[in-house]
């Protein structure tokens, strides 16, 4: 859930404007009262948040309940004349800086970014999981849905993985196919090793396969295998009645030292 928040009258409009614009599932609140209160829930519930107002208001109010980068949800902060886009918190980790780059295209407004790491050049990659002889078309399905969550194209991952035991996975070899994307597998002890960063873990998975979650762990560790550095998710893991998939992103090392 989206949640806009505007409190003067200019950014109202703005917020309706913004409202009208966006696709994804979101609210406008006006003035909401108790404001602390409703603002510190909707960040703890993961609400992704666009405040219009002053970023002194917006650092004062969720500062008691912030957690850290990698599982706060993104913040963006506004000025009331749609000129400014500021991504305040989560910019790499939780996705603001590239939703801030969206608002402002929405906008036509000034994205305001004061890290690093978006003048560089991404690397994605996808990981996924599957029942057994799952259909290249319902993981086409899945896989459709991520990359539209995260306004991606398939020209832009770098690869689709998953777990060794699937390197068989004819579903998953023809998907990679179609689009010509390396197809790569990975072993649990491989997969092991950025298990702190999965989004979530699943004792299931991990009596079966050996790891925790599958489609998350695939695309990190690639990710890394990649660039050379840590990476990131971008999209934690989304399941189909048959399939899982997640997005992961990293950047060169090269780059991360400009």
């Amino acid at each position: 859930m989206i949640r806009i928040v505007a409190l003067t009258n200019a950014g109202l409009k703005l917020g309706q404007v913004l409202e009208q614009k966006l696709t994804d599932n979101c609210e406008l609140w006006f003035k909401p009262k108790p404001f602390t209160e409703k603002l510190q829930q909707a960040f703890k519930a993961g609400d992704r948040l666009i405040l219009i107002c002053a970023t002194g208001i917006a650092v004062r109010t969720l500062a008691p309940v912030l957690e850290s980068k990698n599982v706060d949800p993104p913040v963006l902060v506004l000025d009331e004349a749609g000129q400014f886009v500021i991504p305040l918190l989560s910019g790499h980790e939780g996705g603001a800086n590239d939703w801030a780059l969206q608002v402002s295209d929405l906008l036509a407004a000034q994205l305001v970014i004061t890290t690093a790491k978006p003048y560089l050049s991404p690397v994605y990659t996808v990981g996924m999981g599957c029942e057994r002889h799952c259909s290249k078309q319902d993981l086409d399905e899945l896989l459709q849905v991520c990359l539209n969550k995260y306004d991606l194209t398939i020209d832009q991952i770098s690869s689709i993985n998953s777990i060794d035991i699937k390197a068989d996975e004819q579903g998953l070899i023809d998907l990679a196919n179609v689009y010509d994307t390396p197809f790569c597998t990975w072993n649990k002890g491989q997969l092991a090793t950025v298990e702190s960063q999965l989004s979530t873990k699943s004792d299931y998975v991990y009596s079966v396969v050996g790891v925790y979650g599958v489609a998350e762990s695939a695309a990190l560790f690639a990710a890394k295998q990649i660039t050379g550095s840590d990476a990131e998710l971008i999209l934690n893991k989304h399941k189909s009645a048959k399939a899982t998939c997640a997005i992961a992103r990293t950047y060169p090392l090269k780059q991360q030292n400009l």
